[in-house]
């Protein structure tokens, strides 16, 4: 089965037994960023100077791409000067939630609901089919771990996950220090088609910042 990167890091981020998405702000942003990453590649999009547009609104056959191609179609079409960051700040929240629901359509995962005094409830969205995560964790590993030679969405996707503190996620039983560095060398790699690699380094450069901010945030909360 072939999922998307935003369906990618969706499945990384959620628990695989108890079905909660760990590190969900993080995980929305870069989910974000994947399906907007997916686009350029399907050369539906195009960033110039951190500026976006739809160059091809014809739908890609996804459902999930398509969803979000036909948001972003109608959003740049009031905004000549629509900007990376602002999409995906207005896409983060709305990309993961379309990604989970994708998901559940496709039977990867599973919808629990749990309602808690009788008032509350509370989804819940464990694995339903282990096959695809389990491809995907094998080539990240092949990848970061054993050194491995990346294709193009494989490098988009660890740019993504390395920009967006999602270390833990894509390898949980490895400690941060150990796939850095490889991640970082990765995420610095040349692509083939410029474009892609111009949009991929908006990309990272606003989840970097999102990042550094909500660790900031969240220090200063602490102490």
């Amino acid at each position: 089965m072939t999922v998307t990167l935003g369906e990618e890091i969706t499945l990384l981020s959620l628990d695989d037994d108890t079905g909660t998405a760990k590190d969900r702000p993080a995980a929305g942003w870069a989910v974000a960023g994947g399906t907007l990453l997916e686009l350029t590649l399907a050369g539906r999009v195009a960033a110039t100077e951190g500026r976006l547009a739809v160059t091809d609104p014809t739908p890609t056959g996804d459902a999930l791409l398509d969803g979000r191609l036909a948001a972003l179609t109608e959003w740049t079409a009031q905004d000549d000067q629509a900007k990376v960051g602002d999409w995906l700040s207005k896409d983060q929240a709305k990309a993961f939630d379309a990604a989970v629901a994708n998901l559940c359509a496709r039977g990867v995962i599973t919808e629990k609901k749990h309602r808690t005094l009788g008032i509350f409830v509370t989804r819940r969205y464990p694995e339903a089919d282990g096959s695809v995560e389990r491809e995907l964790r094998h080539r990240l590993a092949d990848v970061v771990l054993d050194g491995a030679e990346p294709d193009e969405r494989t490098t988009g996707l660890i740019a993504l996950l390395h920009a967006s503190n999602l270390h833990a996620a894509a390898f949980p039983d490895v400690a941060r220090k150990q796939v850095s560095p490889r991640m970082e060398s990765i995420a610095e790699g040349q692509w083939a088609a410029e474009d892609v690699r111009r949009a991929l380094k908006d990309m990272q450069a606003v989840l970097a910042a999102v990042m550094l901010c909500t660790t900031v945030a969240t220090t200063v909360a602490v102490t």
